[in-house]
């Protein structure tokens, strides 16, 4: 029995008496129904992680059961027919191969005509047995019965005649009982054996439908690439004549593929396409090929071959393109050296694993790619490389101005470090002055075709700044652009046309390439072109060429952020696998420490340089006080350089200067050039002594 509560509402308001009214309590909320409770209780326990595990572990194993029984079914098919001879026709004949068709069809006819002798043979052999089987026991009874005879003869008992007779029957009797009292239960037993026997098989071959396999089965994270699993992602691929032909092949379509051989951290195939496939559909299919070998994008890459009609799959193994490369020879070598003319450059590695190294022997180069990818580090190992060569001399303009060239200072004899329209000024100086000295070699050599010359390198990081400069000189021709009139582009592509034969070249690193910051002249004008990451196609085009990305360099599928320092390489200078255009190397990463102690030792090599950071041009020059100033802190340098070092202060006022010259300058001041080691030097002493005297002889003078 319930009982009922009532609650009193007190009503005041400002213009009647109290009031109380009785409010009742409210109802209590219906109860649930059973059936819903364990309709809940079933959905839940249905869907709950525990039984779909369950649920997929039952049926797995007995699917296992069913996919033996259907892979036994198909061995023995094809043991007693000659359906394989048949599947590896119609492959050959898919693939286009007709030699190898014809030679699948010979091997089916000796197959058919060895069956039917062995058929015929069958309809002799029930005499043939019987035959034999009368004249084996007419033997076998007389050589008991004579055995019997000699053991009668020893024994002088007449009985053993027939012993070793009945000691053969008391043997028959007994496997006759053996097999009686086994038969029942092994009647029993077949079955599940047998049963067991087709699980077994099933589960080696994991026949059973994707959903049903264990989660790390499903996920095939880290499966190793089969034959199977390439013919099956190339099936699936979406391209309805590879399917076709595929499933016209059968387990045959293995034979499109070359052997599966490891190369490097990974595993590498060429596959020969059925005909009415194109390379570039497979090329199109990056991703949707990656993910059916359970694979990452980044992981597989696509390239053509110089076979026709194949393409070659290199597939990593899961996640080895995330583990880092080792350190570079030049960080762990401290004796390596460097020849610019018969060596080459340690880069890094290839995909296989192998080292990978460019040759800058008469190259100009171009690096690009996104920002913060790399690109400073790959351009500054290789000059890192070729300053062990004490003969290449540098001119650097760093166009970020961030440091990331400090360790040059002593080492280049030009280092312009800033971003601004000054710098950029600067920079297109440096290059008109690299421009001045090809010119003045090309000169040089044809007045003497057998002069040899000490290379140098001009190094522009950054130079989408200059391409996008506004600054203008004092005749209005720009500094950036890509005119005629524009100062910086015009320089270099001069030294792109005529400056590799005389051992002048030009490095270039850029970022996110346009038309506007990188013309088409210009990068086409590089020898070497590497890319890093790229945001699109059209840009993978500009940076490498529509050749090389046509024949599978894809910059654009690299990651941003994570690929880093992975460059696509297209250079004569580098080798690249037969029939390819391009190669993907993972670069080695030189830290701004072993930098400086890599180029500490470069300056080891040299006898002390000067390094100027502004380039001045077009005013009066003091030559005795230059040439002091070029001399440095060294007692004394060699003619030949002290010409040079003042080419480079100003290529104006010194950059045609011979040995005459300078003479003329030193007599003038009274200091004569002396021979060390059968060469003529400049000793500094000798000019500071005359610059002290002139000065002297100045204040005299003014004194008066």
């Amino acid at each position: 029995m319930s009982e009922n509560v009532v609650h009193l509402h007190k009503d005041t308001t400002p213009a009647g008496p109290t009031v109380l009214t009785v409010v009742p309590d409210p109802a209590p909320p219906a109860p649930v129904p059973l059936w819903v409770r364990s309709g809940r209780a079933v959905k839940t326990a249905v869907t709950h992680e525990n039984t779909k595990t369950t649920a997929r572990a039952v049926a797995r194993h007995g699917l296992y059961v069913v996919g033996g029984a259907r892979i036994v079914a198909r061995r023995t098919w094809d043991g007693k027919t000659a359906a394989r001879y048949e599947r590896f026709m119609r492959a050959a004949e898919a693939a286009g191969d007709m030699d190898a068709a014809m030679e699948w069809e010979e091997r089916a006819q000796c197959y058919r005509d060895a069956r039917h002798r062995r058929r015929m043979d069958l309809l002799h052999s029930p005499v043939d047995a019987a035959k034999g089987l009368a004249v084996a026991t007419g033997t076998g009874i007389g050589a008991l019965v004579a055995l019997g005879v000699v053991m009668a003869i020893a024994t002088k008992d007449v009985t053993d005649v027939v012993t070793p007779l009945m000691a053969v029957i008391e043997f028959i009797n007994l496997m006759i009982t053996i097999v009686h009292v086994v038969w029942g239960p092994l009647v029993t037993l077949g079955p599940f054996l047998a049963l067991l026997a087709l699980w077994a098989v099933g589960s080696k071959q994991q026949a059973a439908p994707q959903w049903a396999l264990p989660a790390h089965v499903r996920s095939g994270e880290g499966e190793p690439i089969t034959p199977s699993i390439v013919v099956k992602a190339l099936r699936d691929l979406g391209i309805p004549a590879m399917r076709n032909a595929i499933k016209e092949m059968g387990d045959a379509g293995a034979s499109m593929l070359s052997p599966i051989v490891i190369a490097g951290c990974g595993v590498e195939v060429d596959v020969t396409l059925p005909s009415g496939v194109a390379t570039n559909e497979v090329q199109g299919k990056r991703r949707k090929l990656a993910e059916n070998l359970t694979r990452h994008e980044h992981e597989v890459f696509i390239t053509i071959p110089e076979a026709a009609r194949t393409v070659r799959l290199w597939i990593a193994d899961s996640g080895a393109l995330d583990e880092p490369i080792g350190p570079s020879p030049l960080v762990t070598d401290e004796t390596i050296t460097a020849d610019y003319a018969k060596g080459r450059a340690p880069w890094g590695q290839d995909l296989r694993g192998d080292a990978a190294a460019l040759s800058l022997y008469q190259r100009h180069l171009l690096i690009t790619g996104l920002s913060n990818q790399g690109k400073t580090a790959a351009l500054r190992s290789l000059a890192l490389w070729a300053s062990l060569d004490k003969r290449v001399e540098f001119r650097i303009a760093d166009l970020k101005g961030a440091g990331d060239w400090a360790m040059f200072d002593g080492l280049a004899t030009v280092l312009i470090q800033g971003p601004t329209d000054e710098h950029v000024i600067e920079a297109t100086e440096m290059v008109e002055g690299l421009v001045e000295e090809m010119n003045r070699r090309i000169a040089a050599r044809q007045a003497d075709p057998t002069l040899v010359f000490e290379p140098l390198i001009g190094i522009v990081d950054e130079a989408q700044v200059a391409f996008m400069c506004p600054a203008v000189d004092d005749e209005k021709r720009p500094y950036g652009g890509s005119k005629a009139t524009s100062r910086y582009f015009m320089a270099v592509r001069k030294v792109h046309n005529q400056g590799r034969v005389v051992d002048v070249l030009m490095y270039e690193g850029t970022q996110d390439p346009t038309d506007q910051n990188l013309p088409k002249l210009v990068r086409e004008g590089a020898h070497t072109r590497a890319s890093l990451a790229l945001g699109t196609e059209a840009q993978a085009v500009m940076a490498l060429g529509e050749k090389a990305v046509n024949g599978g360099a894809a910059p654009h599928l690299l990651r941003q952020g994570l690929d880093k320092g992975t460059l696509v390489v297209a250079s004569d200078g580098i080798e690249i696998p037969k029939g390819q255009s391009s190669i993907t190397v993972r670069t080695h990463f030189i830290g701004d420490d072993d930098a400086k102690a890599i180029t500490d030792r470069a300056k080891a090599l040299r006898n002390g340089v000067t390094t100027l950071h502004a380039v001045k041009r077009g005013e009066k020059r003091d030559p005795l006080a230059d040439i002091f100033t070029v001399l440095g802190d060294e007692k004394r340098v060699f003619t030949q350089d002290v010409i040079k070092r003042l080419s480079v202060l100003s290529e104006d006022a010194y950059g045609r200067w011979s040995f005459g010259d300078l003479t003329r300058v030193l007599d003038a001041a009274g200091v004569e050039p002396k021979k060390s080691h059968g060469r003529m030097v400049v000793r500094a002493e000798d000019v500071a002594r005359a610059l002290t005297d002139r000065d002297a002889e100045g204040s005299a003078s003014a004194a008066e």
